[in-house]
């Protein structure tokens, strides 16, 4: 690491003698073992050089350190965690012992956030079908998507430690189930900066009528500079909060005002080598590039009724089929990263809106159409080959009915469960048609190759020319990654 790099990682500080001093060793140790031909801390890998040429400019775009498949991701999580058994994973064994008293060994050891006592099993809630070459099972909640499922590789055999929704979606999201900690995205423009220099590489669009229940948080930077935090994009007003100009403030005058800010700055970050006096230098500039940018990106209103048909999209609202719309447009104005969160999944049947047989089937008709139309959207204009498309929930659903305090709720609903849950990939390398993993005859727990969340990552990052091991950040003496310290693999079955 160099000195300009230790700067920006210790945070404010004067270029002073003591600091000289202090940071000297590692600085020449770091220009020898370039001299090598080596890499000091994967700072190569995470593009962290750049700093060196232009830390004003964080978001060039660099190459990935491997050949990737995939230059974009689109992830679409379901906040709350959709039940995998009234969607993907079948069980008619299930059905035959709905209503009986779950094993006593299923519960034995088992953590759970509401059940409680002994809960009665329940059986699959929609008649099930299966689809395509690929024959996989799909419910009738889904009757659109079920016409491209040869596109997709199903994961059957998720797994999570976590069974409450913010730790679940923050481990999901950031390889750490605690705050503090850079998502995905933010690794992802850390390392290949963006494509597009008026638009942020990391777009963040919520629909639902509220962020997830970790907040912000899973699209933060976390330890990284804060140029890398998701940038929340809203489908009615401005794109982004306060992009307008205020009244009687020509472009010309905020074309001045940004100059004048950003040089000053630019002092500022020579003196004390702050990160985020990059950051705010960033931001600036974007801002003033994304007045224009942003805006026509956002305008679902060029495209045509047909488009628009397809996803179910309404210029001007906020909905899960206009983010999907949107989010084929960033990914095509070469945005890195873009994140739906779609809230409402949390199906415990503790009222109408949260029940399997109401709230939930509302839910499947709004995401039926909006991904079915996005990954069709991609496929033809050739963008699904490298745009990774990724689906699910933070965990999965118990094959149990909810007993909360020992007593059924009055809705049907299915409690958090994390041994068990279904994702799918599309495009960007990923083999279409492969069936992952597989579950007990009960759904209870994976039993076919277990996925870990950590894999997921690093079959993610695999796919878009990085090495796990690799991406990596100092911070406290350690060398920070996406997929922590314990161990981590690739899902081969799923690249193709």
């Amino acid at each position: 690491m160099n000195l300009s790099q230790q700067l920006r990682h210790d945070g404010l500080q004067l270029s002073t003698r003591r600091h000289f001093l202090r940071s000297c060793p590692t600085g020449l140790g770091a220009l020898w073992l370039a001299a090598q031909g080596e890499t000091a801390g994967g700072a190569e890998a995470a593009g962290g050089e750049r700093f060196a040429h232009d830390p004003t400019r964080p978001l060039s775009p660099l190459a990935p350190p491997r050949p990737a498949r995939a230059k974009r991701v689109i992830f679409l999580h379901m906040a709350g965690a959709p039940s995998q058994l009234e969607l993907f994973d079948y069980k008619p064994e299930l059905a035959r012992f709905d209503g009986k008293d779950c094993p006593a060994s299923f519960m034995e050891g088992k953590r759970f956030a509401f059940i409680r006592g002994v809960p009665k099993l329940l059986g699959p809630q929609f008649a099930f079908a299966q689809h395509g070459q690929s024959g996989a099972w799909v419910s009738d909640r889904l009757p659109e998507f079920a016409k491209v499922v040869d596109s997709v590789a199903f994961v059957h055999s998720m797994q999570t430690d976590q069974f409450n929704h913010a730790p679940a979606q923050l481990l999901l999201h950031t390889g750490n189930a605690n705050l503090g900690y850079p998502s995905i995205g933010s690794w992802l423009t850390y390392g290949l900066g963006s494509e597009n220099e008026n638009l942020p590489g990391y777009v963040v669009l919520v629909s639902g009528g509220r962020v997830p229940s970790a907040g912000k948080s899973v699209w933060g930077s976390g330890f990284l500079p804060g140029v890398y935090q998701g940038i929340q994009c809203r489908g009615k007003g401005d794109p982004v909060l306060f992009l307008s100009d205020p009244e009687g403030v020509g472009r010309d005058v905020r074309s001045a005002m940004v100059d004048t800010i950003s040089k000053i700055n630019r002092q500022t970050y020579e003196q004390m080598g702050d990160p985020e006096t990059v950051t705010r230098i960033a931001q600036y500039e974007m801002a003033f590039r994304m007045q224009m940018a942003a805006t026509e990106a956002t305008d679902l209103s060029q495209e045509t009724a047909e488009v628009q048909r397809a996803y179910g999209a309404e210029p001007g609202k906020e909905s899960f089929a206009n983010n999907c719309l949107l989010a084929r447009r960033l990914v095509e104005r070469g945005v890195r990263y873009v994140q739906l969160f779609d809230w409402g999944w949390d199906a415990h049947g503790a009222a109408a809106s949260e029940a399997i047989n109401a709230g939930f089937k509302q839910k499947c008709q709004q995401i039926d159409r909006p991904i079915t139309a996005l990954l069709k959207d991609l496929k033809r204009s050739g963008l699904l080959e490298d745009t990774l498309v990724v689906w699910g929930g933070e965990f999965g659903r118990t094959p149990m009915r909810e007993n909360r305090g020992g007593k059924e709720m009055t809705f049907v609903g299915r409690d958090h469960h994390g041994d068990a849950f279904t994702m799918w990939l599309a495009g960007g390398g990923v083999r279409p048609g492969v069936h992952h993993g597989a579950t007990d005859e009960l759904g209870f727990s994976a039993v076919e190759h277990p996925v870990q969340v950590r894999d997921l990552h690093a079959t993610l990052l695999h796919l878009m020319g990085f090495d796990h091991t690799k991406l990596s950040f100092p911070l406290q003496g350690l060398e920070q990654r996406l997929t922590g310290v314990n161990e981590a693999h690739v899902v081969e079955p799923l690249v193709g």
